[in-house]
């Protein structure tokens, strides 16, 4: 899944080193995808009215279905 998320992210921003994306396992079923790009290529991330940030979520709840676990997405700026 996060092939999948480092793969949409990077087509979105400028600077695609600057991508940084963690995961950590909250429960059996539930992990959280934190995603840090550089502060310029935020608002690219997020979209106005964060409508590319809600897109991106539902991509990567679709594409979780097939495995049974459900995926939350964080998205912040790296410092």
């Amino acid at each position: 899944m996060e092939e999948l998320l480092r793969f949409i992210v990077s087509n979105l921003v400028d600077d695609k080193e600057n991508i940084q994306i963690t995961t950590k396992e909250e429960s059996e079923k539930v992990s959280v995808m934190t995603v840090l790009v550089a502060k310029d290529d935020i608002g690219k991330v997020i979209g106005r009215n964060g409508k590319v940030a809600s897109s991106i979520r539902t991509i990567i709840k679709s594409a979780s279905a097939k495995l049974g676990k459900r995926f939350i997405v964080k998205i912040g700026e790296r410092d």
